[in-house]
């Protein structure tokens, strides 16, 4: 399938490595303009001059941390006074791991924030361009721990549940505008991240990391742990023309892990 995304605007959050990265990568070999943006300006200009340009595309990178809110939706406000997006992905780092009698109540506020206040005002400086041109694709990075929750990672379980069915409720209003807005389930992918989570385990269990490694692909019926650029094939599609009757959905990318349907 032939995806075309040329004159796309297309903004990634959390794109300086890991999946935001290969997502951003692939949705730039399609033809959009993509503007990164993450914490860290050296890995986002690197990325941006390594950016696929044999479109003619405009790239740019946007610098903040997701984890200060305040100072974000600022940033966020005033990129949307200069600029229009067609494609939003909604991505972050993720929250601390460790299991809901180790969390406070102030580290489910600032994984409230990160995870669902981040998102929500970005969709929301994002929609009235959408609404008016009657086009827009959204796209939250979610987990298969919404279905499914794994008891070391209680933050994410929690506020991504509340990411997805915040997103299913404002796909029936915007629906009619031809704006989709879709969640997909992360799976285990080889990203930092889950060298960082795997790291922890080692230590926590008295192991190496090799064998939480061979556990883990153990437990995947494909018997291997994704590839980024596999998740941003997904993530393309969904973007796309070819998605438009598409919204509202959760959609799995874990190689046959989630046991429920």
């Amino acid at each position: 399938m032939q995806i075309n995304l040329t004159g796309k605007n297309v903004l990634v959050g959390g794109s300086s490595k890991g999946i935001g990265r290969a997502i951003a990568e692939r949705l730039a070999t399609s033809g959009a303009n993509v503007t990164v943006m993450a914490r860290s300006e050296t890995l986002l200009k690197q990325l941006v001059d390594q950016l696929d340009t044999h479109l003619g595309q405009q790239h740019q990178y946007l610098v903040v941390d997701f984890t200060d809110f305040t100072t974000f939706s600022s940033l966020m406000e005033e990129y949307f006074s200069n600029n229009t997006v067609d494609v939003l992905i909604n991505n972050t780092q993720g929250p601390s791991a460790g299991g809901a009698l180790d969390k406070k109540i102030d580290d489910y506020q600032a994984a409230f924030d990160l995870l669902f206040k981040c998102a929500v005002h970005t969709t929301r400086l994002a929609l009235p361009h959408m609404q008016n041109q009657q086009w827009g694709r959204i796209i939250n990075v979610a987990s298969i721990s919404v279905r499914e929750p794994l008891n070391y990672l209680a933050l994410s379980n929690s506020l991504r549940a509340a990411l997805v069915t915040w997103a299913k409720s404002i796909s029936v209003d915007i629906a009619a505008d031809n704006i989709t807005i879709n969640n997909t389930l992360t799976g285990y992918f080889d990203t930092e991240r889950i060298a960082q989570l795997n790291a922890q385990k080692a230590t926590k269990m008295g192991i190496s990391e090799a064998e939480v490694r061979a556990s883990m692909e153990a437990s995947v019926p494909a018997k291997r742990i994704g590839r980024p650029e596999e998740y941003a094939n997904l993530v393309c599609f969904l973007a796309s023309e070819q998605a438009s009757y598409i919204t509202g959905t959760n959609i799995p990318i874990d190689g046959g892990l989630l046991k429920s349907f």
